[in-house]
């Protein structure tokens, strides 16, 4: 009961759920603060379309979604302003009026509760504290209904001590028996820590709000940018297919016409080649509702995993070995054959080429979005490494530097760490191989091993990719996976994502996938990791450079 005392102390107003559509913000969904007007004419909170607008490549209305070329300047609705001010104020409910306990007949408005006299006094029958000696040492407070829970029951005096060994409100009284020795302090300066507690928080709640707006303009964002991605597969899977009915129907067409030339025994058995071909057609059009449906998925990891067994059609018949008794129309016919299975092959091959192509680029510009500025650390450098003065670049030398041995610094291979560190989230960083014949790199555990002969490896807290003989690409996923890549690599990219245990590596400048880590387990924080490997008398002498990251829209 003592405690409602110290809850109406640091107690704050609140106002009702409101529910004029026209004065709430749709992002908050709350009352407007401080409005602003787009140019198509919608109201928003400044902050709130301020956040949207940081959050998203162009700026927009996030109710229309009307697209401006050019950023607003945004001005506050100074009119609409006073309004929601005044509602604000409306909204906000009276509080109960508290009556006079010492009035006999119509009872007035309290005007203050005395702890002492345990009242609650109008204007009248407050005067005598005015000026009686006595009783203007009594402790005066607001009106309040709930007298009785400002006073100690026990010794029925005013409450103005807390207990903050027994979190509780106590009397002078109490001190001097059952709460002797207890570390008490007055209420005012409890509820003070009070109250700033609250408004810490309160901070960290206001925080966690403008976070999950954040989120929410992300999560928009991306639904749209998978929206447009789709529309355009949809085009493209069209046009290309046609295209490939086309093909089939002018092939089926000429091979038709040939064998109308010939002897009814040359015409059956072309018409049996036809079904033949027929049903590897209907093979093929399973395989290509098959990559229709994976142009629509949103599970880029499952494509990435399945699509090299999905970039070679379906096993067909040698339509080479084919002959027709007629030695003119056998000749005519395997050549038609062999030129429209090729074709097939081609078309379906180069628009699965292309659709992982662009399913790869559409995921690779939205993981750049979680680029993070890496710098080096010297501390961590081995002797034999030079880096640059701003921390971005690193050579192997010829001679060993006169280094300190701290325990943070790798004596034994030619490795460096980032000076960033990242226990959670997601976190992506690319790094230029151009010119090297030999390199190492990806993330690792804070606690690697730094002295002495390690493995690269997940098991010893290394996650890498690494180069050797100038074209031979490794994924050290223990034991190393040989990588077959379509292109000399010249720019990585390393992107983790640490609640999901996930370590991926794309080739920057043909927007492919090398290779993904899936499945980890992190528990300690991990750090950006790079090794040049040895200059090998200059032939691999180029540095591996942090190069900035370009996020393209």
């Amino acid at each position: 009961m003592s405690n409602l005392f110290l809850s109406h102390l640091v107690s704050r107003d609140s106002s009702d759920l409101l529910s004029e559509d026209q004065l709430l913000c749709s992002i908050c969904l709350d009352v407007f603060t401080d409005p602003v007007t787009t140019p198509c004419g919608h109201n928003f909170c400044k902050s709130c379309l301020t956040q949207c607008w940081e959050t998203s490549q162009h700026s927009y209305c996030p109710l229309c979604k009307e697209k401006f070329t050019k950023r607003p300047e945004l001005k506050i609705n100074i009119t609409l302003r006073e309004v929601t001010d005044h509602f604000k104020k409306k909204s906000v409910p009276d509080k109960p009026e508290v009556l006079c306990d010492a009035c006999t007949k119509e009872k007035l408005k309290a005007l203050q509760s005395c702890l002492d006299c345990g009242l609650t006094l109008c204007k009248s029958h407050l005067e005598p504290h005015n000026h009686v000696p006595k009783l203007k040492k009594h402790k005066l407070i607001n009106p309040v209904e709930n007298l009785e829970d400002y006073i100690c029951q026990k010794h029925e005096r005013a409450l103005e001590l807390f207990c903050r060994d027994d979190q509780t409100c106590v009397c002078q009284f109490c001190t001097e028996g059952d709460h002797k020795n207890h570390n008490t302090v007055t209420i005012e300066e409890e509820s003070r820590e009070r109250k700033t507690q609250l408004g810490k928080t309160q901070t960290d709640v206001q925080q966690m709000i403008q976070d999950r707006l954040k989120n929410i303009q992300e999560i928009k964002h991306s639904v749209e940018l998978s929206k447009r991605n789709i529309e355009k597969e949809k085009a493209d899977s069209v046009e290309v297919f046609t295209a490939l009915i086309r093909s089939i129907k002018r092939s089926q067409a000429e091979l038709l016409e040939v064998m109308r030339e010939k002897q009814k025994a040359a015409e059956r058995q072309a018409e049996g080649l036809i079904k033949e071909l027929e049903q590897e057609i209907t093979v093929l059009k399973r395989r290509d509702t098959e990559l229709e449906q994976l142009s629509h998925t949103e599970d880029h990891l499952h494509l990435l995993q399945i699509s090299s067994s999905m970039c070679s059609p379906p096993h067909t018949k040698n339509w080479t070995e084919i002959s027709i008794n007629t030695d003119l129309s056998g000749d005519t016919v395997r050549t038609a054959l062999s030129q429209l299975q090729q074709s097939l092959n081609e078309k379906l091959t180069q628009t699965l080429n292309d659709k992982l192509t662009e399913t790869v680029s559409t995921e690779l510009k939205r993981i750049q979005q979680y680029a993070v500025d890496v710098t080096l650390d010297t501390d961590t450098a081995h002797p034999d490494l030079i880096l640059s003065a701003d921390g971005k670049q690193v050579t192997h030398g010829d001679t060993r530097q006169d280094l300190p041995d701290t325990p943070q610094r790798f004596n034994y291979y030619a490795m460096v760490l980032g000076k960033q560190s990242f226990s959670s989230g997601r976190f992506y960083y690319e790094v230029q191989v151009r010119g090297k014949t030999k390199w190492e790199l990806g993330v690792a555990t804070e606690s690697i091993n730094r002295k002495g002969e390690i493995t690269l490896s997940p098991k010893d807290g290394v996650w890498t990719v690494i180069l050797r003989n100038k074209n031979q690409y490794k994924a050290c996923a223990g034991p190393p996976v040989p990588l077959t890549l379509r292109e000399k690599v010249e720019k990585v990219g390393v992107f983790v994502d640490y609640e999901e245990g996930l370590v991926s590596f794309y080739d920057v400048e043909s927007r492919s996938h090398i290779y993904s880590f899936t499945g980890q387990s992190f528990t300690e924080k991990l750090y950006p990791f790079l090794s040049p490997s040895l200059n090998q008398g200059g032939k691999n002498s180029a540095p591996l450079i942090i190069s900035p990251v370009c996020k393209t829209e």
